[in-house]
Order: structure tokens, then C-alpha cells, then sequence
């Protein structure tokens, strides 16, 4: 144990967290009834509590900690880091190697046409950039109507007021009076939701249409961006049918709309390609990205910026009105290379296309046949059980979120970390993971649907 987490028992530190620290995403008088679990330290995909349980990270942290915990050599390179320039701005015409040198192993790693970089501080600051970069790009190009950015339903881009502007997410709107103006949002792709009598196929097309009614409707001269994550993942893991995305790049190409690819959670290997539009054939105009670039250890965000934009950025644009302090910390961007570097030597985005994200899926599928699952989504390492009623009519329970919740409940008591997005359970486990862990997670997962199904009557 480090010295932060020496002589405190769990009811100390339970009583400090209560009286001093507010949670984000928290209902601050139920968790103080509670009491916060306390996690002291994490090695490769396990966590242990200050009692001494131990726990496997079905989230990878919260989507980012793909090499695993414990790495010394993340470690090494933020202390090396610190002791040559712990920090200096790239304000005032200045910059330092370490943020350069990350921003060349960016260029090797995203698609072909992207060779700029952007660097913020988090996810929800690369989607602020966003939203300023692309109005920046129409005023410079001479079409200052093109304002409104499409997004879509149930979609998670961050929790600033822009970034949850641009989200979908109906109870972030009600706190603050969100969207901000020029924001809008079309269906998403959840064919176990939504597809009626359609097949998944149809409604891919659907759905991807319903992009280009809005867009019709709006006008196409008024829409600069359409902006979307590959795979939905705070949504629910929501994998869009093999047809959405091919429709929704052609309609963008076909109106002149520049495309968004939220990498934040997909990016970094989890699909068991580098990015999600790797995946899926995508040319984006710009690229979000956090979480992985780092595995967590420090935080760090960027947008990769494709040529299109970022041609008339630097050779129109003057002075762009936009940045944060920590934009390319020195240390920050050293453990983003050190972690590249790992995934690069390791092979582990590799791994995860041909290996463990094949016997990951397989296994979750076997989940299949429970009486509460009615369908299981997932691509490489991240993967989602529904939740429902009824699996030949798709119904869902009533109050949505409570079947999960009691689910997500029983993996903590039982030492899996799984997380509920109302009736879907979430894994997204460190790119790491072995297949035996795979079956630790599996076997927990089974057992607490188990338990689930008892606690409400289901046979």
C-alpha cells in the first residue's frame, strides 16, 4: 500500500469521502447512505478494496486502461519525464519533444490522411474542439451558415456543456438547459430497441437515413458535422447493423458535411483494430480521442485532424482563439508514447483482432441462452448483455434501469466489476486480459444473472 492509503480503515476513509468529496455521475445523498467502495491498488486486470477483496475489472477502469494495471514502464516514463520538464505550455510560438514526438507517432496510427494533432486534456475537451475546429473550417472556407452539428440519441461525447451539448442523453439536457443552439439529434442504430419489424440489415439503412431527412431538412448549406462514435459505448455498446455506416458516409460525402468519429472509447485497439473507423472503413474529418491514449494513467486528449481541415486551418486561418493550458503536457504525452510503444512491441491491438477479442465475443455469446439475455453485442473487447423481458418480442422490463441495476449490484458483491446502462451490462476489459481471465469474468457474469433472475422472480 502507498503511504496516501496508510493507517485509514475502510470506515475512515468512507466518512472523509462522505463529508469533503463529491462524486461525478452521483446521487450525492444515495451514495453518502452507502458509503463509496474503496480501491487502493490494481495489478494487470484486478483490482482490491481496502478490506481486501479483489475484484477483475470487467471496465478496464472506465473504457481507458487497455495495457492493464501496474506497468512500471508508464510509470518510469512519467517520473523521467518530471525530473527532465514536468510541465510547460505550447502557448507563445514554444513547444517541447515530448509532445512533437507524440504528435508524429499520432500521425503513424491514424488513418493515412490524418498528420495533425490537436492536444487537450480529456474527452469532453476534444469534443469542445471539435465543435469550435469545424465552425472555424466554414468561416474560413466562406460558408459561415454551415453552424448546426448533428448528433445523435443516446449518445455520450462528454459531460462539459458543449460535449453533452453534442451527447444525446436526455437526463444531461434537463441540468443546465442543454443542447446549446445549432445542436440536434437523429436516432441511433439500436436495432433491439428501435428496429420494429425491420431486419437488422433495414434498419442500418434506416437509421443512417434518417441522418440525410435532417439534413434535407435543416438545409444542407446550414450542417457542418455529423458526429458519432463508431460503436456507442457509454450508450450501451451499441454495435450499429453492417449497413449504417457505409449510408452515413455516403450521405455525408454526397452534402458536403464533414464526419466526427468520437475514437474516445473505441480508439487505442479495443476494436481490435488501432480505431473504430479502422473497423468500419471510415474516412473521418476529425477524430476525438482520449482514454486509451494514456491507458488512463495520466490524462490526455487530442483530436487528429484530417487534411481536409486541417489544410485550410493552417494555411488560411490565422490565429486559432482556442486551447487550455495543459494542451500536450510534457508528461502526459510521454506516457501516451510509452503506452504506444507497448502496444506497438506487444502487438496488442493484433492480439486483439485474431485472439482474445475472437474468444472474448465466443464467450460472451455462451450468455446467450440465459433467460434474461435477449441479445448480446460486442466487436473485440467490448460487449454488452441486453437485458429484457421477452426475448421473442424484444420487450423490455418496466422501470427500465432496475433489472440492471440490481445485476450490476450483485457483480460488485461478487467481485466483477460490470457496469449497467439501464438494462444492458457493459464490459469493456483491458486489452491485456488472458483467456483465463476471459472465463473468471464469464463465470461471474453467469452467476450474477443468476442471482438477478431469482431476485425478481424470473425462471
Amino acid at each position: 500500500m502507498s503511504t496516501v492509503t496508510d493507517n485509514r480503515g475502510t470506515a475512515e476513509w468512507r466518512e472523509l469521502d462522505r463529508k469533503h468529496h463529491l462524486h461525478p455521475f452521483t446521487d450525492f445523498a444515495g451514495l453518502a447512505s452507502e458509503g463509496s467502495r474503496i480501491i487502493v491498488r490494481a495489478e494487470g486486470v484486478h483490482l482490491w478494496d481496502s478490506d481486501g477483496e479483489r475484484m477483475i475489472d470487467g471496465m478496464a477502469g472506465l473504457w481507458c486502461v487497455n495495457i492493464g494495471y501496474g506497468r512500471r514502464e508508464l510509470a518510469d516514463a512519467a517520473y523521467h519525464q518530471m525530473l527532465e520538464l514536468p510541465f510547460y505550455n505550447n502557448f507563445f510560438k514554444t513547444t517541447h519533444p515530448p509532445a512533437v514526438a507524440l504528435a508524429e507517432t499520432l500521425s503513424e496510427v491514424t488513418p493515412p490522411h490524418m498528420s495533425r494533432v490537436f492536444f487537450t486534456g480529456s474527452g469532453s475537451e476534444s469534443n469542445d474542439t471539435v465543435l469550435r475546429m469545424v465552425r472555424r473550417y466554414w468561416d474560413l472556407v466562406g460558408e459561415p451558415t454551415r453552424r448546426i452539428v448533428i448528433s445523435r440519441e443516446n449518445a455520450y461525447h462528454g459531460s462539459t456543456i458543449g460535449s453533452a451539448s453534442l451527447g444525446g442523453m436526455k437526463p444531461m439536457h434537463d441540468q443546465g438547459h442543454l443542447p446549446i443552439p445549432d445542436i440536434t439529434h437523429v436516432m441511433q442504430p439500436y436495432w433491439f430497441r428501435l428496429g420494429g419489424d425491420r431486419s437488422p440489415a433495414e434498419f442500418g439503412l434506416h437509421a443512417a437515413r434518417a441522418l440525410e431527412e435532417r439534413i434535407l431538412e435543416l438545409g444542407p448549406e446550414n450542417v457542418a458535422a455529423f458526429v458519432a462514435e463508431p460503436i456507442q459505448g457509454a450508450g450501451g455498446v451499441i454495435v450499429p447493423p453492417d449497413t449504417y455506416w457505409p449510408e452515413v458516409a455516403r450521405i455525408c460525402e454526397r452534402h458536403g458535411i464533414l464526419l466526427v468519429a468520437d475514437e474516445v472509447i473505441c480508439g487505442f485497439g479495443r476494436t481490435g483494430k488501432w480505431f473504430g473507423s479502422d473497423y468500419y472503413g471510415l474516412r473521418p474529418d476529425l477524430m476525438p480521442m482520449a482514454k486509451g491514449i494514456t491507458s488512463g494513467y495520466l490524462p490526455l486528449g487530442a483530436v487528429m485532424v484530417g487534411d481536409r481541415v486541417a489544410d485550410v486551418l493552417t494555411s488560411r486561418g490565422g490565429e486559432f482563439a482556442h486551447g487550455f493550458t495543459y494542451s500536450g503536457h510534457p508528461t502526459c504525452c510521454a506516457v501516451a508514447l510509452a503506452n504506444i510503444r507497448i502496444m506497438r512491441a506487444e502487438g496488442i491491438v493484433e492480439r486483439v483482432e485474431t485472439d482474445i477479442g475472437p474468444y472474448f465475443q465466443a464467450a460472451l455469446r455462451e450468455l446467450a441462452d440465459h433467460p434474461l439475455v435477449g441479445e448480446v453485442r460486442g466487436v473485440g473487447l467490448i460487449g454488452a448483455l441486453q437485458l429484457c423481458k421477452d426475448k421473442s418480442t424484444r420487450e423490455l422490463f418496466q422501470p427500465e434501469g432496475q433489472v440492471g441495476t440490481t445485476c450490476r449490484d450483485h457483480c460488485f458483491s461478487n467481485g466483477l466489476i460490470m457496469r449497467a446502462t439501464l438494462d444492458s451490462m457493459l464490459l469493456s476489459p483491458p486489452l491485456v486480459i488472458t483467456r483465463s481471465e476471459v472465463d473468471e469474468i464469464m463465470e461471474k457474469a453467469r452467476l450474477c444473472l443468476d442471482l438477478t433472475a431469482r431476485d425478481h422472480g424470473i425462471a
